[in-house]
């Protein structure tokens, strides 16, 4: 099967952006790629959009040096099993957009990001966002790229927050949402908010949040980075082609310590803010013109199994257009692109019919 090559991260860039709590950003920047051609009728696009501490690398290999901030270069995508040439979200069809979002720390606008009132990092001044306002944000960069309507958005965990966001706040601008390894609320307790700051600021360097000045505190984020990867099912990924326990954990270590040089601590705080405070439960009623496949792992240990039929059953009741999967995976909540041949038939059959 053909693959993607050559590709480039590409910058987006508004002004005077304003938050949904009342603050605003002078500068917004939003970094992202794109697989495929976008058709003459410019009805063809669709929305990638990723997990909590990912990257808008979500496909393909980038051209040497055009790679986004903290993407390894020659790495292939976070869902390139399902992105590309042939395969489910077939580029030789489709014009792709992968974005990566506002308060991230690879290549958009975030605590990490110099902010312009001060020619200091935001750090711990960044103000809180929601789901609305990273939204809202893509938004802004799908209209810049002429697209009138999209196919679909598409995203895995945060990403299936996205999803879902999308189709409340724009109804029926994209035909169908795909939700993967998510819920349409947030998880009792998934926030864990005071949790994290505390580890974050028990860290030697933490400096009052201006750890910018005062070395880095990549020793914590790479602890948090570990306990994160082993929860969310790398070790049951890993276990397919490496048997020796010991030799797993010292590749997922590698893993988290590579990470942990390249995000930011505050980006980790601002966006668990808008995962916790995220729920279109009340909105069902505006997703009546958009079709849903929702998919699930029953080994994932973020979103409870079990409390998913309730939310289709409450969606069918609303009128909602849904298809609702469950994978048969350990993979846990890294199963929708871990285990991507699993049901990439039944996402490609899914767009196609869109059409």
């Amino acid at each position: 099967m053909a693959e993607l090559t050559g590709i480039e991260s590409k910058i987006f860039t508004a002004r005077d952006f304003g938050l949904e709590k009342g603050q605003s950003l002078p500068v917004l920047e939003l970094a992202y790629e794109t697989y495929g051609t976008l058709a003459p009728g410019r009805d063809n696009a669709i929305l990638v959009v990723h997990g909590y501490t990912s990257s808008h690398h979500a496909a393909g290999r980038n051209a040497p040096g055009k790679q986004g901030r903290g993407v390894a270069e020659g790495s292939a995508g976070w869902f390139d099993g399902l992105i590309g040439p042939a395969k489910a979200v077939d580029t030789n069809r489709y014009f792709v957009v992968s974005v990566n979002a506002l308060g991230s720390a690879h290549g958009s606008t975030g605590p990490n990001c110099t902010d312009p009132r001060t020619g200091k990092p935001y750090g711990p001044t960044f103000p809180e966002i929601t789901m609305h306002d990273i939204v809202k944000a893509e938004k802004l960069l799908v209209d810049s790229l002429g697209l009138p309507g999209l196919v679909a958005v598409i995203g895995p965990s945060m990403g299936g927050f996205q999803s879902f966001q999308w189709a409340a706040s724009y109804p029926g601008f994209m035909k169908a949402i795909v939700p993967s390894v998510t819920a349409p609320r947030s998880p009792a307790g998934l926030d864990r908010l005071t949790t994290l700051q505390a580890r974050l600021a028990s860290d030697p360097n933490w400096n009052g949040g201006w750890y910018y000045e005062n070395g880095d505190i990549a020793r914590t984020l790479e602890e948090l980075r570990f306990e994160t990867l082993m929860n969310y099912g790398q070790n049951e990924i890993l276990a397919e082609t490496m048997p020796d326990p010991k030799a797993r954990e010292a590749a997922i270590r590698g893993n988290a310590k590579a990470w942990a040089q390249i995000y930011d601590g505050h980006s980790m705080v601002v966006l668990r803010q808008a995962i916790g405070s995220f729920d279109i439960t009340g909105d069902y009623a505006k997703l009546r013109n958009t079709k849903v496949l929702y998919v699930q792992s029953p080994s994932d240990k973020l979103f409870d199994i079990a409390l998913s039929p309730g939310y289709v059953s409450d969606m069918r009741k609303a009128g909602i257009d849904i298809t609702y999967v469950e994978l048969p995976t350990d993979k846990g909540h890294m199963a929708s692109h871990a285990d991507a041949a699993l049901w990439a038939p039944i996402l490609g059959a899914f767009l196609k019919r869109l059409a």
